[in-house]
């Protein structure tokens, strides 16, 4: 007899999204959650912008939601913006207690699994556990069919001595010294005396040097006159920018298993927020009548394809960032795309745009140089490269 009807393997962003939807739209499910770590959701913080969602999906996430503000700023060394488009956070303590309260006896903590097949998984004490489907999503894949750059950060929530003064988010201040790729400085105002300050970088490797973000984040504050009483918090994380790939033979390594989130390539190829996707790939689901292995993995596999034709004009940026001009001028592809109107932005951000969109985003004198600009423009087959 089958465990459950679905196993969740991972509870993090996606899986718990999913989850949490499926309670309030297919109570008849019975669902199991099997996470390695002691909470759900790990130690994260994930955000987004307001035309990201529906005002639905909105209305489902929102129990969820720790913070919201009307706009935020960008800095870069010759401009300085506010957008008036709302953005919101999610903290990962909220997202575990509240997915306990509602999935408390479908939630296995501490749990390794050591294989995960279509319908079934074995965990790391050897029992085996079967469903009529199992999905994995733990995250990013080791894959040889993807050709990769990464945003990669560390952050420290902060509590001043005295009230910072910010009212609403800095989501980019590039106007630090650059290292390392391009580097930001990405804040949150959390309370009037506490603060999200993150040291973020669009680099070529992956390797994070814990000591010098520490060092930077502290001198940031320092430049501000936040003088820090208490560091009340730390993560840090690497997430995929995506060049180039193979996404059908992304997905034949997956065995038939069925995928999300990061594992299921839906994240914003350029930004990385992975959570507008997981909230529509949990909407997209909660419409299917069939919940068997083969189908959901059909279902997702489709929902992935589909994401991934229709954004090809992203990794085409994404190339133009990581590719043309010299690493530590990358500052001004990510300025002058600032300069544009507020709702291409948002329209970027939502990972839909038009036609002249793209148009308006590539015409004019690139902040590059030309020669390497098209060069990176023309190179859409990095993934063979990496793997000869």
């Amino acid at each position: 007899m089958a465990d459950a009807d679905l196993i969740l393997v991972g509870g993090g962003l996606a899986n718990g999204l999913l989850a949490l939807r499926l309670r309030q739209a297919r109570p008849d499910l019975r669902l199991l959650i099997i996470e390695q770590g002691e909470t759900l959701g790990g130690n994260h913080t994930w955000s987004f912008h307001e035309h990201d969602l529906t005002p639905a999906q909105q209305a489902w996430l929102e129990p969820l939601v720790g913070n919201r503000w009307p706009g935020y700023e960008v800095i870069f060394p010759d401009l300085q913006r506010r957008l008036g488009s709302g953005y919101a956070s999610i903290f990962s303590d909220r997202f575990h207690r509240l997915l306990m309260s509602e999935l408390a006896d479908g939630v296995r903590l501490n749990t390794t699994v050591t294989r995960a097949e279509p319908r079934q998984v074995r965990l790391g004490c050897g029992d085996v556990l079967r469903a009529g489907a199992v999905i994995d999503g733990r995250g990013v894949r080791r894959t040889d069919q993807l050709a990769l750059g990464f945003q990669k950060f560390l952050g420290q929530e902060l509590r001043l001595h005295e009230p910072h003064g910010l009212q609403e988010p800095i989501i980019m201040d590039a106007s630090v010294a650059q290292q390392d790729g391009y580097r930001f400085v990405y804040v949150l105002p959390l309370s009037a005396d506490t603060l999200l300050i993150e040291d973020t970088y669009y680099a070529d490797g992956d390797a994070v040097a814990p000591g010098t973000l520490r060092d930077n984040i502290r001198r940031y504050a320092e430049a501000r006159d936040w003088r820090i009483a208490e560091m009340l918090r730390e993560e840090q994380g690497v997430l995929p920018i995506v060049l180039s790939g193979d996404l059908p033979a992304f997905w034949d390594e997956a065995c038939g298993v069925p995928q999300t989130g990061l594992s299921a390539a839906l994240f914003h190829p350029t930004t990385g927020y992975s959570l507008p996707d997981a909230v529509r790939l949990a909407d997209h689901l909660v419409a299917l009548d069939r919940w068997d292995a083969d189908s959901l993995f059909a279902a997702i596999r489709d929902y992935s394809m589909l994401q991934w034709r229709q954004r090809g004009f992203f990794r085409l940026l994404n190339r133009m960032l990581f590719m043309a001009g010299p690493a530590d001028r990358r500052w001004a592809v990510m300025q002058r795309f600032y300069g544009l109107r507020e709702s291409l932005i948002q329209r970027f951000y939502a990972a839909d745009l038009t036609t002249w969109d793209r148009l308006r985003i590539v015409s004019g004198k690139p902040p590059v140089p030309v020669g390497e600009a098209l060069r990176a423009l023309a190179a859409g087959n990095l993934h063979h490269k990496e793997k000869q």
